[in-house]
């Protein structure tokens, strides 16, 4: 069997896997959900930084799709702890399958579950006064999907080299947390005083957020989401080759 034949077997296992216990999909989405109920309507009374009135939405919906990405696929590496565990990773290793398709197989699955997730909190928002372009919200939903196959290529390659939850969780949670401050996804960075708006120019998540944020107005020509764009694909092409790397090495 080719890459793609076995990626294909790997990613309807854990499909499988996912379904009969789909209270992990639903589980992804309490943060976000809590924080679109109770922190959202906060916003709608601020008036600067783009704030204010049914617009708050259109900025804040965004940084949620990224906390969801950055959270659903950077603790992806959870599951194959497990599947080392239980020896699931040990039985698929002396098989002729490439390690490769190994790995793509549960990055795809993982990037599927967080494009449902995203579907459902951008429709969740709706009801609270979010207008969205759907033009923009689909080329959205797009890059963060983009963006979370890196990032669970990445965590799963961190989940063996940890080999241990107790490792595990405090390097995922020390690393997405500054990053997701960093790019605004709570507030825009351009409330932020000068040296953190500075710094957060380092952070490449800045630039999705800022891009989704006017493609989720209908502004698909702003220079924002060019750049936006091609950090996502460049961050995830890093992210899948040190994954992919990583993971190989690691399994054989």
């Amino acid at each position: 069997m080719n890459v793609l034949q076995t990626s294909y077997v790997v990613f309807i296992r854990q499909m499988r896997s996912l379904l009969r216990n789909p209270v992990w999909v639903f589980f992804g989405l309490t943060q976000p959900i809590l924080y679109l109920v109770l922190f959202g309507p906060l916003l709608t009374r601020v008036r600067s930084g783009g704030l204010g009135g049914s617009q708050s939405w259109s900025v804040f919906v965004p940084g949620l799709l990224l906390q969801l990405t950055i959270f659903g696929a950077g603790f992806a590496g959870f599951g194959i702890i497990q599947e080392m565990r239980e020896g699931v990773l040990d039985r698929q290793r002396v098989t002729p399958a490439p390690r490769l398709a190994l790995l793509l197989g549960r990055s795809l699955s993982s990037t599927l579950t967080i494009g449902v997730q995203a579907v459902v909190l951008v429709l969740v928002a709706v009801p609270f006064g979010l207008r969205p372009s759907w033009g923009g919200v689909a080329v959205s939903i797009i890059a963060v999907c983009v963006l979370a196959l890196g990032i669970s290529a990445a965590s799963y390659s961190m989940g063996i080299i940890l080999k241990d939850e107790d490792s595990f969780a405090p390097f995922i949670q020390g690393v997405s947390l500054p990053l997701l401050l960093l790019s605004g996804v709570l507030l825009p960075m351009s409330l932020a005083p000068r040296w953190l708006h500075d710094l957060s120019k380092a952070n490449p998540l800045t630039y999705l957020v800022d891009g989704t944020r006017s493609l989720f107005v209908g502004h698909f020509s702003a220079g924002n989401v060019t750049t936006g764009v091609i950090v996502t694909v460049v961050l995830t092409a890093l992210l899948a080759w040190w994954g992919s790397r990583a993971f190989g090495k690691m399994s054989a």
